[in-house]
């Protein structure tokens, strides 16, 4: 295991320089931005399950695609580090992986239509054996049992997620997601299909097992999506003191991708970071360097779908 510095406690964003030191109207703004956009989705989608939107699929439709062109756009503008900024090629191949996301995702928190995907999803749920139901019909008990899910399935979450990160035979089927050398918004769903059926299926089951009502899985959907987003973004997002103490924040995770591994063996809750903060895997360091891993150099296309793999050699020749 890597080590890795609890650095709990950090009030300011600004960094080590004491002139910098304080929160500016600039600074509030950007620490402000995420919990408003993420929170602000939860209540809409809530509201919506709480009024019965007869447009509820459009909706849904909507919060599943506005983020990614949002963002896209806003980053162009609002740029963290311009070394970060994505080239055609790149953006084609994160397409790729979006596109590949949609397929599986879109069925799961969406009633467009039925699929084998949603359909085991629903029969999951049907028969689990736990006699609970979450099927709030209050904008209060919609939401807390969407916090509820959140910190139950993101406490295996992050112990799935750390092993990954401590034991090389797991690390093939994340290391995908790792040997990026740039943040962006699009780049939280490279994710190998391996590792989406060993990792991210985990929120859907607990949903299931739980007997989540649609309602209840919309808002954990949105949850997901907007703050996934968000922490892979090249945005000048700072961290929300109190607020990031359990939500994960875009410094946070930036922190994780780094290719040093002190930081990148930290925060492995990329959702909930309550559990790095519990289990000592908190990393409060608000800038990174270079991003990515091994020897932080971008891969193929076909070096991303064949790693999981390749021999301990090969993968760790990278």
């Amino acid at each position: 295991m890597s080590d890795v510095l609890p650095i709990i406690g950090e009030v300011s964003p600004a960094g080590s320089d004491p002139a910098s030191d304080r929160w500016t109207s600039k600074v509030w703004i950007w620490a402000s931005a995420q919990p408003i956009l993420v929170m602000g989705s939860l209540l809409l989608v809530a509201f919506m399950v709480v009024s019965d939107w007869q447009y509820r699929g459009l909706f849904t439709a909507i919060m599943i695609v506005l983020p990614i062109p949002l963002c896209l756009f806003a980053e162009r503008i609002w740029t963290k580090r311009q070394d970060w900024l994505l080239e055609p090629k790149e953006m084609a191949e994160d397409a790729f992986w979006l596109g590949f996301a949609g397929l599986l995702w879109v069925p799961l928190y969406s009633d467009f239509y039925d699929t084998p995907i949603s359909a085991g999803f629903k029969a999951v749920r049907d028969l689990a054996p736990l006699q609970i139901s979450l099927d709030a019909t209050s904008m209060a008990g919609i939401l807390g049992s969407a916090l509820l899910v959140s910190l139950l399935s993101s406490f295996v979450y992050y112990w799935l997620h750390r092993v990954q990160h401590e034991s090389l035979f797991w690390w093939r089927l994340h290391a995908t997601h790792h040997h990026i050398t740039k943040m962006g918004c699009m780049r939280g769903d490279r994710t190998h299909p391996l590792e989406y059926i060993t990792l991210f299926l985990g929120t859907p089951v607990a949903l299931a097992l739980l007997g989540a009502s649609d309602g209840v899985m919309a808002v954990v959907g949105a949850f997901g999506i907007w703050n996934g987003v968000l922490n892979h973004s090249n945005l000048p997002l700072k961290s929300m003191p109190v607020y990031d103490w359990v939500f994960a924040t875009a410094p946070q995770h930036h922190a994780h991708h780094a290719l040093e591994r002190r930081q990148a063996d930290s925060n492995y809750g990329c959702m909930i970071i309550l559990w790095d903060r519990i289990f000592g895997t908190y990393c409060g360091d608000d800038e990174v360097g270079q991003i990515g891993a091994g020897k932080a150099v971008p891969l193929s296309l076909k070096d991303q779908l064949a790693l999981s793999f390749y021999s301990d050699e090969r993968l760790k020749s990278l």
